[in-house]
């Protein structure tokens, strides 16, 4: 009904004053703003008896650009009670970045507390670098423990083997704090994992023997440290120090047992070789012992024909003949009473 007065009066087809028009329609637009203002009045309140310096036209700023007005104005009255100087703009922006404004503004309260030089661009690079930069400053006041090996990756020990072949297992736990100045870009923990475990490997490769390691495990944490093991890394080693030590198989003699096994193998291989080849020889020889033997049958078969052709020629008389034959069966006699073959002369 209102609106159709108001339609009639804008017409002049109403006794409405133009006045009361003008009220009704500054009332409805103020209502409307107060409406839309209420949702930032709490918040500009609490900014402003915090002096945070957060204006009413920013919360409405914040609220064209998505950003979440209340994380903002908590984290900028956080900071102006900690006594840092960090803009709204700057706040904006890193939320804008998909950053986390409560965690960066909460590591640089705790870097101010103990201080520690962490500037507002450095913790928010951390942040979107993907690293927990509260985590890094809590690490930095209070030294973080690492186990060496890492027993979620399955190994419980470092083994190496000493010099006199013996096996020698070691834990060793590492005392790290955060490097923040190296912290974007720099190798994690499991990089000083990796590389304590060579220095504890090549520690004990270069003892004597195990004696020396187990009588003092001083030395392996001392010569890792004097290596710089955390260049390039995230954190600053502070200690090395070897948990437990102890002793493993003798890797020396089994290698020796294995490498005698395997030299017997391969002498058996020769010998098997030498034998075969023997075997071989023996039997060519055979071979040709019967292959003479035949050309000496051949030969005793051409006697007969060469005593017939002697005959015939009257080169052999009769008893010539009847000598040979006696020497020949005195012959096969004497071959018969030493146990040897009539027709070969051999050794039966």
């Amino acid at each position: 009904m209102l609106s159709a007065n108001l339609i009639l009066a804008a017409r002049g087809g109403s006794d409405i004053p133009f006045g009361a028009i003008l009220s009704v329609l500054l009332i409805i637009v103020g209502i409307v703003v107060i409406v839309f203002l209420w949702q930032f009045i709490g918040l500009w309140v609490q900014a402003f008896m915090s002096n945070a310096g957060v204006s009413i036209f920013d919360l409405i700023g914040m609220k064209f650009r998505k950003v979440d007005a209340r994380t903002i104005v908590l984290s900028r009255i956080r900071a102006v009670k900690a006594g840092l100087d960090i803009s709204v703009n700057d706040l904006e922006t890193h939320y804008l970045a998909g950053g986390r404004v409560q965690n960066v503004i909460s590591a640089l309260i705790a870097a101010d507390r103990a201080r520690i030089d962490l500037g507002y661009k450095t913790a928010c690079a951390i942040d979107l670098a993907g690293r927990d930069v509260l985590e890094a400053v809590h690490t930095s006041v209070n030294p973080k423990v690492i186990d060496c090996p890492n027993p979620a990756m399955g190994k419980p020990t470092i083994d190496a083997v000493a010099k006199d072949g013996i096996q020698v297992k070691a834990k060793a736990r590492v005392t790290v704090r955060t490097n923040i100045e190296r912290l974007v870009g720099g190798a994690t923990e499991e990089t000083i994992i990796a590389r304590v475990g060579e220095g504890i490997v090549t520690s004990i490769g270069s003892s004597v023997d195990y004696k020396a390691v187990l009588e003092n495990p001083d030395t392996i944490s001392k010569r890792v440290l004097e290596r710089g093991l955390d260049a390039g890394t995230a954190f600053e080693i502070l200690s090395i120090d070897i948990a437990d030590v102890d002793v493993g198989t003798n890797v020396g003699a089994q290698l020796q047992a294995d490498q005698a096994e395997a030299d017997k193998r391969r002498f058996q291989a020769e010998a098997e070789k030498r034998a075969a080849m023997a075997r071989a020889r023996e039997a060519e020889m055979l071979a040709l012992v019967q292959e003479n033997r035949a050309k000496v049958v051949e030969a005793e078969a051409a006697i007969p024909l060469a005593i017939a052709e002697a005959f015939r020629n009257g080169n052999l008389g009769v008893m010539d003949y009847y000598r040979l034959r006696n020497i020949q069966a005195d012959t096969a006699m004497r071959n018969t009473i030493g146990g040897k073959d009539a027709s070969t002369g051999e050794p039966k």
